[in-house]
């Protein structure tokens, strides 16, 4: 599916799902399911204690560390809904005494990615102002510019990645640049 008819150039995936081809094998499968698990606990428990350790820090440094913990928050649970289409995108069944990976036929969505990036991203450069411990004003008006930009650019950049064209992801790539330039 494409925008217009005639635009050969504009070709897009049809949906932020991804349809997966080729063969995977059980060990590269459950490498990709092993990372996730682990990627869903590291930022679960780091979540719980970036926010146990609140009253232990200065007051100062709180708010950037609730910041933290909202931001593990976040990832770990695009973590976990990846970790989900994922298992939904593939069938494991044993084979004799070895296991079979095969498509499903329900695509894995890579969007969740994206939307990830597009929540914590700002966040953790609005925290890295935090920390800096510049005057209220420049805070202000530096984290909002760096927020904003940083948004914009994952915005950007997600239409390049469901692109089919190369020459128009490097298009999009380029216009996610932009906001930094």
């Amino acid at each position: 599916s494409h925008f217009g008819s005639s635009c050969q150039v504009c070709r897009f995936r049809s949906s932020a799902m991804a349809p997966l081809t080729g063969d995977f094998s059980y060990g590269e499968w459950n490498a990709v399911y092993n990372a996730l698990s682990f990627g869903i606990a590291a930022m679960g428990s780091a979540t719980v204690f970036f926010w146990l350790q609140l009253g232990n820090v200065t007051k100062s440094y709180r708010t950037a560390l609730t910041i933290t913990g909202i931001v593990t928050w976040i990832a770990t649970y695009h973590y976990f809904r990846i970790f989900n289409s994922w298992v939904a995108a593939f069938e494991v069944q044993q084979a004799g005494g070895d296991y079979a990976v095969s498509v499903s036929g329900t695509p894995f969505n890579d969007a969740y990615r994206y939307v990830d990036w597009l929540l914590t991203v700002p966040l953790l450069l609005i925290e890295l102002i935090l920390v800096m411990k510049l005057p209220a004003g420049e805070t202000a008006a530096l984290s909002t510019k760096l927020g904003v930009a940083s948004a914009v650019m994952v915005a950007l950049g997600y239409p390049g990645e469901i692109q089919e064209n190369l020459a128009v992801r490097w298009f999009w790539w380029a216009l996610a640049m932009i906001p930094f330039a």
